[in-house]
């Protein structure tokens, strides 16, 4: 067979969009603590104060242990300059900071309230998300391949040709994105929320083989 090209499959490629519009059930927020004092271990008290109280009232708002998280823990030194000194350190800083689950969008006012109360000086953006997207993306891909089996029997009809098999198969998800919701100075304002509406895409593509 040298020298022979490889047979030619007869195939043709039918593409299709599934859409799934689906509501976030979870907001995610990342609170924390930047703490300053002459020693680490002064620092490193007070950090750990405020985000125990913080821990604390976010239990009492029935947030489980397991949707708070750490998410960062620095210990920097602090460092300052004078004109007759020059540079010197000046104590020490630590930051830390917890990434909430929050499962009751009905509470997430509070929980951002929190963070006056206890005095969490360093609030990262709020997002609204799916706990659980996949199974979104499962009926997006659903009705994407219904679009390419209504397209294909079409195609078929039309061209006069049989379907006789699947030579290949892709997918590309696509999901729409929500806005995360600042504030000023990087605190989000004490004002009402709402987790909007996002939409699910996934685009399948099939070849088919054709006789």
């Amino acid at each position: 067979f040298i020298g022979r090209a490889d047979q030619m499959e007869h195939t043709v490629v039918v593409e299709g969009e599934g859409k799934v519009t689906a509501v976030p059930d979870v907001g995610v927020v990342t609170m924390g603590v930047i703490t300053k004092g002459p020693t680490v271990a002064d620092a490193q008290q007070k950090s750990t104060d405020t985000m125990q109280a913080l821990s604390s009232k976010l239990g009492s708002l029935g947030v489980m242990e397991k949707d708070i998280q750490t998410s960062n823990y620095n210990i920097y030194p602090k460092i300052k300059y004078t004109s007759d000194k020059g540079e010197e350190q000046d104590g020490f800083e630590v930051s830390q900071s917890v990434t909430v689950k929050i499962r009751d969008l009905t509470k997430a006012n509070q929980v951002l309230a929190l963070a006056g109360e206890v005095g969490a000086n360093n609030v990262t953006g709020l997002q609204f998300v799916m706990d659980d997207p996949e199974v979104y993306r499962a009926e997006a891909r659903e009705k994407a391949l219904e679009v390419v089996a209504q397209k294909a029997k079409s195609l078929s009809r039309s061209l006069g040709v049989q379907i006789v098999g699947i030579v290949s198969y892709s997918e590309y998800p696509v999901s729409g994105g929500l806005d995360p919701v600042y504030g000023r100075g990087g605190v989000m304002y004490d004002a009402a929320v709402s987790p909007g509406s996002n939409e699910i895409i996934v685009k399948a593509s099939v070849t088919f083989e054709i006789e």
